[in-house]
């Protein structure tokens, strides 16, 4: 799918610098970090969703933990 992104020119810079230590394009550099930053939210999300699940069901030990 197309897009267009428009980037600060310091990160534009950034981005080009990158792409040229690592002999690629800044289209590559974008497409890794946006791969990295989804895996990133995802295992949050998954983290919270857990803690959640823990949370519900050891309700009680943590309130009398709390108390202790």
């Amino acid at each position: 799918m197309a897009m267009t992104v428009r980037l600060p020119e310091e990160l534009d810079a950034q981005l080009e610098a990158i792409a040229r230590a690592r002999h690629t394009s800044k289209h590559a550099v974008l497409i890794e970090a946006a791969t990295r930053f989804a895996n990133s939210e995802s295992k949050t999300d998954r983290v919270l969703s857990l803690t959640d699940e823990i949370t519900d069901r050891y309700a009680d030990t943590i309130r009398r933990l709390e108390d202790a």
